[in-house]
């Protein structure tokens, strides 16, 4: 499971999940490297013992902090390496977005849940118990206090669904790969 995990991100960044593609991002890419050590910090078993300390170290580094008890989907793409903060208590989809300067918190109770295929814009914060649909995409800058609907682009201090055109623009790569004989 871990492994697949690993790979669906791998794919998300390059569109690709062979062991040279890995290595270059691994050791280029801040955003992966973490999230490589945040998947086998959260993996049951001996992976998480081994992988804990090398965890706290990238989280230290890279200044992006998401617990390994944050439930993630696969294909978690960090866009230019953080930094960005996420509650332990929020729930990610598939395919998800992060940007840098990223907040997603909440005082008491649980924190956001993001939907699949979500693009989360640079310095937004998702403030509380608010559930961002399939799809929808968050603008640069956004607050947003307020559930936004799936297929929607919202954006503002406070963040207004501004349209429905256009779901999921800006996310590329999508995990699982669709096989192109399989028509």
């Amino acid at each position: 499971m871990v492994i697949q995990l690993i790979k669906s991100d791998l794919f998300r960044y390059s569109g690709r999940t062979d062991w040279r593609t890995l290595i270059r991002h691994y050791f280029c890419n801040r955003g992966f490297r973490f999230t490589c050590w945040l998947r086998l910090a959260a993996a049951p078993g001996v992976w998480r013992k081994l992988a804990y300390p090398m965890y706290v170290w990238q989280k230290r580094r890279s200044g992006i902090i998401i617990s390994p008890r944050t439930p993630i989907g696969y294909g978690l793409y960090i866009g230019h390496g953080g930094p960005l903060i996420i509650n332990s208590s929020a729930r990610l989809g598939n395919n998800v977005n992060l940007s840098p300067y990223t907040v997603i918190g909440a005082n008491k109770g649980p924190a956001a849940i993001i939907g699949d295929n979500v693009y989360i814009g640079p310095n937004c914060n998702l403030i509380e118990n608010v559930s961002i649909g399939d799809n929808a995409t968050i603008g640069a800058g956004s607050v947003v206090t307020k559930n936004i609907p799936a297929n929607a682009t919202a954006a503002g201090n406070y963040a207004k669904v501004l349209n429905f055109q256009n779901p999921g623009q800006f996310i590329h790569n999508r995990w699982p790969p669709i096989n192109q004989h399989d028509s």
